[in-house]
């Protein structure tokens, strides 16, 4: 799956890589049907271009890869588009494990499974438990996963804990969310030209920064990843302070 391709000599390779790119992958939809393809057309090339992006992040350097795949509004779709993306995981899962284990790729899952068939369920389970040694690139795939929901979950956990309020911070909640011992996204990338985070690690991108694209998600490739890179290699982060922060 990695590339031993070099980049051109006159390409400009990204500075100041950020650690952690979050994804919003959309378009899938709409460019099946700009082709007349049906919709699922568009979410397994959808599916086929995240071979292309974990390729690049390793290329790249990219340390922390998390994609939005399935969010907890994603269960209003029609049934059988649901269905359709329950297929392409458990297909994922049986045909590229065995690859992304041996390129060093470790998965995680952000979100809740209960949702999911009982024989996915366990998939994913295996999938996570077999790479949870590999560090070349962490790949969370939040599916079933909401922003508001993980927020709630780890205040519910908190208070469950018996933890006293004035002990609540941002610390202790960061601690039980999804992405704990992770660090919080440098560039949350969207495409499709929707300028919005639907939901997603919204605890976590207070203070990423944000890429948006006109180009579906099918056809971002390693060149429109790598111009996302090299924006972000330019911009200064502050964090709300009056000193610029570097990686």
């Amino acid at each position: 799956m990695v590339s031993d391709e070099l980049p051109c000599p006159e390409e400009e390779l990204p500075v100041n890589v950020p650690y952690h790119v979050a994804i919003i992958m959309d378009g899938n939809g709409r460019w099946a049907q700009s082709r007349g393809l049906p919709r699922q057309a568009g979410h397994e090339a959808g599916t086929e271009n995240l071979r292309r992006i974990i390729r690049a992040c390793v290329e790249f350097g990219v340390k922390v890869l998390t994609i939005y795949a399935f969010s907890t509004e994603n269960w209003g779709r029609p049934r059988w588009e649901i269905r359709a993306l329950l297929h392409i995981l458990e297909n994922v899962i049986d045909k590229e494990l065995n690859e992304l284990y041996a390129e060093g790729v470790q998965l995680r899952h952000l979100g809740e499974l209960d949702r999911l068939p009982a024989g996915l369920q366990r998939k994913v389970r295996r999938a996570i438990e077999r790479t949870q040694h590999n560090d070349r690139l962490i790949v969370n795939v939040a599916f079933n996963y909401g922003g508001r929901d993980e927020i709630v979950r780890a205040v519910q956990h908190i208070v469950a804990e018996g933890v006293p309020a004035n002990e609540i911070t941002e610390d202790l909640i960061s601690s039980h969310l999804y992405t704990a011992g992770l660090p919080d996204p440098d560039l949350i990338i969207r495409t499709s030209g929707e300028q919005r985070i639907s939901n997603f690690l919204i605890w976590q991108g207070a203070y990423s920064e944000h890429f948006y694209t006109p180009v579906l998600w099918p056809d971002f490739d390693r060149e429109e990843f790598r111009k996302a890179l090299v924006a972000f290699g330019v911009r200064e982060r502050r964090f709300g302070t009056l000193e610029p922060h570097r990686n």
